[in-house]
């Protein structure tokens, strides 16, 4: 599924790294500890976070997924954002909990 539609029917903040190109999303991995997301998360995932340091870029990049959402309408760091938009890893926030994100993800197909 393309993440521009998935921004638009969860109402999704743009916060950083996002452009209009075609980012396609397989699946989703929700998880706060980074060593968990580098060895479980798989690539083209949408990764769904409260954390918001600057080593989520790190890791996202790494797996190489489709994007972070950082959840419950945490603040997200001056140094991620800036991090985020030089590396071109979409950062998008949500006021919606882990869960109900998930869930609405699987309502999509995702």
């Amino acid at each position: 599924m393309d993440l521009n539609k998935i921004i638009e029917e969860l109402n999704l903040e743009i916060v950083a790294g996002y452009n209009e190109e075609m980012v396609e999303v397989q699946g989703v991995y929700i998880c706060d500890l980074l060593s968990l997301v580098m060895s479980k998360a798989k690539s083209k995932d949408i990764w769904i976070t409260i954390q918001s340091h600057v080593n989520i870029i790190a890791v996202a990049t790494l797996v190489e997924l489709s994007c972070i959402i950082v959840a419950e309408g945490m603040d997200i760091d001056k140094d991620t954002i800036k991090k985020a938009n030089e590396v071109k890893v979409p950062l998008l926030k949500s006021k919606l909990d882990a869960y109900t994100l998930a869930s609405q993800l699987n309502k999509l197909g995702i």
